[in-house]
């Protein structure tokens, strides 16, 4: 399953020191141009998602609801709670965005 894929590679992000966790730190990363790639549970407030959003693409860095996989899910997969992230490497962003993207489910905005 392409979800398993995309989990997979946000926990070797994870590991690889590679993102960052949450709201406050994700908008850092976009300041400080660290940033590649922006993804946002499914089940994040749609106030949240609007303003992670907004400064994605103020930025230019990419951003991706996953609607189909819910907080919990996202931080099993990285091994720590939270429902945004920013992926702070061009490899795994682009590694991430071809797994997800195969199973259908992106809403890029």
């Amino acid at each position: 399953m392409p979800d398993n894929r995309a989990l997979a590679l946000l926990g070797f992000a994870a590991k690889a020191g590679r993102l960052s966790f949450g709201m406050d730190a994700s908008l850092k990363a976009i300041r400080k141009r660290k940033s590649f790639l922006i993804l946002a549970a499914g089940d994040v407030s749609e106030k949240s998602q609007k303003e992670i959003a907004f400064f994605a693409k103020k930025g230019s860095v990419s951003f991706v609801l996953l609607e189909r996989l819910d907080i919990k899910t996202v931080s099993d997969a990285v091994g720590r709670r939270c429902g945004i992230l920013s992926v702070n490497d061009s490899g795994f962003a682009d590694a991430f965005l071809k797994a997800y993207v195969e199973g259908g489910n992106a809403c890029d905005e």
